[in-house]
């Protein structure tokens, strides 16, 4: 399981490479802008620059209306600037169809520039308050368009969170669905230290966080530190240990 940190700006990235053996992706956002509020090039050239070589950065495009020539523009310029992994919060898709064509365009932008660079489709737990695709939908979605990977985030952050809007036995048909495509499963949305057992045990690839690793969990007010970088990714280890001792549940295999 990877853990991705989402610093708003280059000071937060320096002390994310100060907790670099820690995580495994730094991820560029502008968290004023929204859930996944698309931050400015320079910043994410400025990020790139700030941490290890051997660490990736991804960037997110933003909460993105559909329009998808607008949308593979955006996608590369990130990946221009430095970006390896672009996600897309397919935010104004209210249909499958919608949603697909916006990822197809941005797959073949970034990828005809870079085709090492990973596409990451992303939707939200809490759909539903905003009218865009089901979160289910969005490993299909991912497949039919050539994406890398599938992730569920949280759109309105006003304190609920992941699971209050897919519980974890949803998420595990998410994280099924991803890797029976060939996908890999990112989710994120207020995730706390609390979620990491359910988030381990049902196969996450991807744990995306913020605000737990900010001063007072604030994922607005409060600033990343390293300690809790550490904190949080010795929790995660934890769990995954645990997870790989753990008997196999019967008729498994």
């Amino acid at each position: 399981m990877l853990l991705l940190i989402s610093p708003d700006g280059v000071e937060e990235a320096l002390d994310c490479a100060k907790a670099a053996e820690h995580l495994d992706i730094v991820d560029v956002k502008k968290p004023d802008e929204g859930s996944l509020g698309a931050n400015y090039p320079w910043v994410i050239r400025a990020i790139r620059d700030a941490v290890p070589a051997g660490t990736p950065v991804s960037a997110t495009v933003g909460d993105v209306p559909y329009k998808p020539g607008t949308v593979a523009q955006a996608a590369l310029g990130a990946a221009v600037s430095g970006a390896t992994y672009i996600k897309v919060g397919l935010y104004g898709c209210t249909s499958p169809a919608q949603a697909i064509e916006v990822m197809r365009g941005v797959v073949r932008a970034v990828k005809d520039y870079r085709a090492d660079a990973f596409v990451v489709a992303s939707g939200y737990a809490d759909a539903h308050r905003i009218g865009c695709v089901n979160p289910l939908a969005l490993p299909d979605i991912a497949r039919r368009s050539g994406a890398d990977a599938a992730m569920l985030d949280t759109a309105i952050k006003d304190g609920t969170r992941l699971f209050d809007h897919v519980p974890p036995d949803a998420c595990a048909e998410f994280v099924h669905l991803a890797h029976e495509a060939g996908l890999l499963a990112a989710l994120a949305g207020s995730v706390k230290e609390a979620d990491l057992g359910a988030l381990t045990r049902i196969g996450t690839d991807i744990v995306g966080v913020r605000g737990a690793v900010c001063e007072g969990g604030d994922r607005t007010a409060g600033r990343i530190r390293p300690r809790l970088i550490a904190a949080f990714r010795a929790e995660m280890d934890r769990h995954i240990r645990e997870q790989a001792a753990a008997p196999a549940a019967p008729g498994a295999g």
